[in-house]
C-alpha cells in the first residue's frame, strides 16, 4: 500500500468525484486548534463552551448536599485550579450552519472515520448529531480516530509522514430509516470486483437470502458505471448502501488490507483471487448458524477485558461451543 492510496481514500478526496451517487455532504477543514483538544490527553476531558448554549448532555442537578460532601478544607494542599472549558466560537457556528443545511441532524467523520465506537455516549445511542457540542462529545471521546489523528500512514510501504497537512469535519446528511442489511462492503483487486460481503455480518437477514442474485446484479452495474474508471487505485474497497428503489449510493472508500476490515472474507482469501475477470464473490449471512460473532457492546473498548480466563472470553467460548452444538444439531436451536 502507497500513501497515495491512503489519500485517496479520504472523503476530502473522493467525495467531489462521487457526489452525485453519494450522500449529502458538507466538509469543513478542522481548525488546528481543533486538532489538539482532540489528540490532548494531557489535560482533563471538558466539552467545549458552547456559543449557542446547547450542551450534548443534559445538565447536571444542582445539589448543594453532594458539594459539601465534596469540599476541601482550607490549606488541605489538595486544591486545584478548575480547568477552563475551550471554545471554538468560529468553528462551532460554521457547523451549526451545516447542520442546519442538511435537514438539521447529521453524522460526522474525519479524513477516514467515523466515531462509531463512541455511539454508546451519545444521548441517542446513535452518531445522530443535531448540534456542536454532541458532534465534539463523539470526536473527543473516541478511541478508532486516533488513527487518523496519528497513524493513517502507519501501513504504508513508502511512508513519510505521520499525518496529512490538514485534518477535515464531513458532515452527512442523517437518515433515521436506513436499514443496515442493505449495506455492502466492496472489494476491488487490479480494479475488477472481486467480492461484495454484506456489512453487518453479526445479523441474520432472511430478506438479503431472497435478494442476493438482483443485488448483485446491481452492485456489479454500478460499480462498472460509476467507480472503476473514476477511482484511481488498483486495489481499494468501497461501501455501498442499496435504496429501496435500487439505487446504490457509494458510502466510503477505504484501502485495500491493513485497518479496513474483510469482514465475511479473510484478507488472505481476497489476495489470492485473480486480478482477471472472474466470477464475482457475493457473501451474505446465509443462516443465524453462520452470524460472525461481534462486540457489539455498547461500552467503551477500555471497558472490556477479552483476555483468557476473564469474562468476556468465557462468554465467547460458550457462544462458541452452542454454535457449534446447533451446527451438529440444527433442531437443537429450533
Amino acid at each position: 500500500m502507497k500513501e497515495e492510496d491512503v489519500n485517496r481514500c479520504q472523503i476530502l478526496e473522493w467525495y467531489p468525484k462521487f457526489k452525485s451517487v453519494s450522500i449529502r455532504t458538507i466538509i469543513h477543514e478542522l481548525p488546528e486548534c481543533f486538532v489538539q483538544y482532540l489528540t490532548n490527553d494531557s489535560v482533563p476531558f471538558l466539552l467545549p463552551v458552547s456559543i449557542s448554549n446547547e450542551d450534548a448532555l443534559p445538565n447536571r442537578i444542582h445539589n448543594p448536599e453532594e458539594e459539601e460532601d465534596c469540599q476541601v478544607s482550607e490549606g488541605s494542599g489538595d486544591e486545584a485550579e478548575p480547568s477552563v472549558p475551550p471554545s471554538f466560537p468560529e468553528f462551532e457556528l460554521k457547523v451549526k450552519k451545516s447542520i442546519e443545511a442538511l435537514g438539521g441532524a447529521v453524522f460526522p467523520k474525519l479524513n477516514w472515520s467515523a466515531p462509531k465506537d463512541s455511539a454508546w455516549i451519545s444521548t441517542s445511542g446513535t452518531l445522530r448529531c443535531t448540534k456542536f457540542s454532541e458532534i465534539a462529545l463523539l470526536l473527543r471521546s473516541s478511541e478508532s480516530l486516533i488513527h487518523d489523528l496519528c497513524h493513517a500512514y502507519d501501513s504504508c510501504s513508502d511512508k513519510t509522514m505521520s499525518r496529512p497537512p490538514s485534518f477535515f469535519l464531513a458532515l452527512r446528511k442523517w437518515y433515521p430509516s436506513l436499514p443496515p442489511e442493505m449495506e455492502f462492503r466492496c472489494f476491488v483487486r487490479g480494479q475488477q470486483l472481486v467480492g461484495v460481503s454484506q456489512r453487518e455480518v453479526t445479523t441474520f437477514y432472511p430478506v438479503l437470502s431472497e435478494k442476493k442474485n438482483d443485488l448483485q446484479v446491481l452492485i456489479e452495474e454500478f460499480f462498472n458505471d460509476n467507480v472503476r474508471l473514476k477511482f484511481e487505485s488498483e486495489d481499494y474497497t468501497f461501501d455501498v448502501y442499496v435504496t429501496k428503489d435500487e439505487r446504490v449510493k457509494v458510502l466510503d472508500f477505504n484501502p485495500w488490507g491493513a485497518f479496513t476490515l474483510p469482514l465475511l472474507f479473510t484478507w488472505e482469501e481476497l489476495e489470492q483471487k485473480p486480478r482477471e475477470r472472474d466470477e464475482l464473490d457475493f457473501r451474505i449471512v446465509e443462516s443465524q448458524c453462520a452470524v460472525r460473532p461481534g462486540l457489539k457492546t455498547a461500552v467503551p473498548y477500555d471497558y472490556l477485558a477479552t483476555s483468557p480466563g476473564s469474562g468476556w472470553d468465557q462468554f465467547l467460548s460458550n457462544a462458541d461451543a452452542e454454535l457449534q452444538q446447533q451446527m451438529k444439531f440444527p433442531e437443537a436451536g429450533a
